[in-house]
């Protein structure tokens, strides 16, 4: 199943991610975003944050 990924080197921490969808992202020790695969949220939901990111820096994977 695809869960969120972040590129960490791409990441602005605007927290856009954190904001609409705080179950699966948060930000790390270094102020960056990080998604929690085992995190259970809809796919929606993830998808809305990837739609939102300035960056563009969110992903599937496999």
């Amino acid at each position: 199943m695809p869960h969120p990924y972040v590129d960490k080197d791409e990441c602005i921490s605007c927290e856009s991610c954190v904001q609409i969808c705080p179950d699966v992202f948060h930000m790390d020790a270094d102020g960056k975003a990080e998604a929690d695969p085992a995190a259970d949220e809809s796919k929606e939901c993830i998808q809305d944050a990837m739609d939102t990111c300035p960056v563009e820096c969110i992903h599937w994977r496999d």
